[in-house]
């Protein structure tokens, strides 16, 4: 059930995401954050209603496109844009950048540039804490995409035979990139995919934060009651391009235009005032703190130091 303060935790977190990626876009624009960075503007409740379902002893896997999962997950906001500006004060000292962050106190296991392998290091956090006897899951985020990939299908059948608690969640934004879920599945219901597997499978509105809360915290008291997987598909639709160099051609304006009124963070401010739990002004408050939050971790980031050529060796496990 979704209270009051809950849902105010909901949007806190999915404004804070939709603002942090809008800052990485903007410095990424002014030259100021190196490498390559995927945002994932038009995505965000499917980390806030996923990631808040969760406890802080249960792991998280996060994609390529993960900066709103680590957020909704608890990582400091200053720190991640430290992360990502390349800083010695990053989560991950400056190392990571945008493709890997982590942080093993907040149970952010890592993002990873590669396409799937969240579900497998899903399966390995899954059976330790089974033969630990913890009452704890591991997630992993996954695209459509990656269902194609036969790390997919191998962590599915590992899962499903060794009853792991985990939680395969896939984010279904409907592209591969470039390329249209309907030019590379012949059956798009992806929620299909569990059946080889014997899997228990769910389909939900990723742009509704509170159903996907519902959804995943429901999800998660299966996995643990009966220690078995979920597979949970969450529709949702990428505003932002694939990555820097996207230049948005393989869509219509039309297309993108239809999935904008679908924004989810205008979506839940409705679901707020509707049932009373915000008016306008205190939705105006949020939105406004939620701006300065960023703005302090900007100059955070952009003040914190690079890291020291003499500390190149350090946290390096072999050589």
């Amino acid at each position: 059930m979704v209270d009051k303060q809950l849902a105010r935790e909901l949007l806190e977190k999915m404004m804070l995401s939709r603002k942090f990626e809008e800052q990485v876009q903007y410095y990424f624009s002014l030259g100021m954050i190196h490498g390559t960075t995927h945002l994932g503007i038009g995505e965000e409740a499917t980390a806030a209603g996923t990631c808040l379902a969760l406890t802080k002893d249960d792991d998280m896997f996060a994609t390529h496109r993960g900066h709103s999962a680590a957020i909704c997950k608890g990582i400091d906001i200053r720190r991640m844009m430290a992360e990502i500006f390349g800083k010695s004060t990053g989560v991950c000292k400056g190392r990571g950048g945008s493709m890997h962050i982590a942080d093993k106190d907040k149970g952010v296991l890592g993002a990873n540039g590669i396409v799937g392998p969240s579900m497998a290091l899903a399966c390995g956090a899954a059976f330790a804490h089974k033969r630990r006897g913890e009452k704890a899951v591991a997630l992993a985020f996954f695209g459509d995409g990656a269902t194609n990939e036969g790390i997919f299908h191998e962590s599915m059948n590992l899962a499903s035979v060794w009853n792991l608690p985990v939680l395969f969640v896939c984010t279904n934004n409907l592209y591969g990139m470039s390329t249209h879920i309907s030019k590379v599945m012949k059956d798009t219901e992806l929620e299909h995919r569990a059946i080889p597997y014997k899997m228990k499978s769910v389909t939900v509105d990723g742009n509704d934060a509170a159903a996907v809360y519902e959804t995943v915290r429901k999800a998660r008291e299966y996995a643990l009651k009966n220690s078995e997987p979920v597979f949970i598909v969450e529709n949702t639709y990428r505003i932002s391009g694939h990555s820097k160099s996207d230049g948005n051609q393989y869509r219509s304006k039309e297309e993108i235009a239809y999935w904008k009124q679908l924004d989810p963070i205008k979506l839940f401010e409705k679901y707020m005032i509707d049932r009373g739990f915000a008016t306008t002004k205190e939705i105006e408050e949020m939105d406004k703190a939620c701006t300065a939050a960023l703005e302090e971790a900007v100059k955070f980031a952009i003040e914190s130091p690079y890291p020291k050529l003499e500390d190149i060796y350090e946290d390096v496990y072999a050589e």
